[in-house]
């Protein structure tokens, strides 16, 4: 969600608010489960798959403009998505899961700047990994609420 300030001179400048452009995301997708961190992530992880494909289909209709918002917001969730990470307890495989997210919102603002559909692709596939990956994560394995 975008937040708008009026400046000094009278223009109207953006400020926008990750956590709760992640929060609408998901809230979206029929409710917050602030009771279950895991479904929180998966949440996260459709809502960055939905933009990708709605902005797939901007690239293909040439909307550059809502291409750009939808792939700005996929960013703004995969940087919730590596904050929710703990390095503490998750060591190794949270760095590993860090480097990822980082490549893959480079990777977007590469496809929003190049217009490359094969970018949008390749991030979606990773994303679909990890999210195939976290879904098969054993009920005695993750955090209690």
């Amino acid at each position: 969600m975008a937040v708008m300030f009026l400046s000094t001179d009278g223009a109207f400048m953006a400020a926008h608010n990750s956590k709760l452009a992640a929060y609408q995301s998901v809230a979206i997708h029929g409710g917050i489960a602030a009771d279950d961190p895991h479904q929180l992530i998966l949440m996260l992880m459709d809502g960055v798959m939905q933009r990708i494909s709605a902005a797939r289909g901007c690239l293909e209709r040439r909307d550059l403009g809502q291409k750009a918002q939808l792939l700005q917001r996929a960013v703004a969730i995969i940087a919730e998505l590596r904050g929710s990470l703990d390095h503490q307890k998750g060591g190794t495989l949270a760095h590993n899961l860090d480097e990822l997210y980082d490549y893959m919102a480079r990777q977007l603002v590469r496809a929003n700047a190049e217009n490359r559909v094969a970018l949008l692709d390749e991030v979606a596939s990773l994303l679909t990994e990890i999210r195939l990956a976290w879904v098969a994560v054993p009920l005695a394995l993750r955090s209690p609420p």
